[in-house]
């Protein structure tokens, strides 16, 4: 019986998710990747399904901390409210500054964000991965613009870049971004 609760608890999580079998892949990230000008706002064009991103008019905004951490400010629309979630960042080996690592919470520990690619003014490719004992994983994907709307063929690229890095794209979405205010 407790069985059966967990299952239908967890169901809607799972289904808000893009899971594998396998670890997760490791796709090759930004050379020289630039965390001064990579910093500002983001905007969220297409995504693989997350639990936790679920509105409209979402968005990433990235600051540097007097610590030295990185902010991480993601803003969405969802249920007729706007609703913000600040986070940390890190570099943890500046050989491999691509290779962020991302958390939410003090509980939680840091989460992969690395940056497949950038060119820093119109596009950026993310990418984090949650290996579950090497059994399965879930994957995230993010293609993201300076801009609430990106050209076609940038966001082609985009995806053949993924795919390309053995990332399933079949679940990716776009994001809402009509009706949105900038501020």
């Amino acid at each position: 019986m407790s069985a059966v609760l967990l299952v239908l608890l967890l169901l809607p999580l799972v289904s808000a998710q893009t899971y594998h079998w396998g670890p997760c892949p490791t796709p090759k990230v930004q050379p020289g990747f630039n965390l001064q000008q990579y910093l500002g706002k983001w905007y969220e064009i297409e995504k693989l399904p997350a639990s936790f991103e679920r509105g409209k008019c979402i968005e990433a905004n990235y600051g540097i901390r007097k610590d030295g951490t990185i902010q991480v400010l993601n803003v969405q629309f969802y249920k007729d409210k706007l609703r913000t979630a600040e986070g940390t960042a890190v570099v943890h080996d500046p050989r491999e500054s691509a290779k962020l690592g991302v958390s939410f919470s003090y509980f939680t520990p840091y989460s992969p964000y690395w940056v497949l690619t950038t060119d820093y003014t119109s596009l950026t490719v993310v990418y984090s991965c949650t290996d579950i004992l090497r059994l399965f994983h879930i994957d995230y994907a993010w293609i993201l613009g300076r801009s609430r709307f990106l050209p076609p063929e940038t966001v082609r690229y985009a995806k053949e870049l993924l795919v390309n890095e053995g990332i399933d794209l079949f679940r990716m979405k776009a994001t809402d971004q009509t009706g949105c205010k900038d501020n």
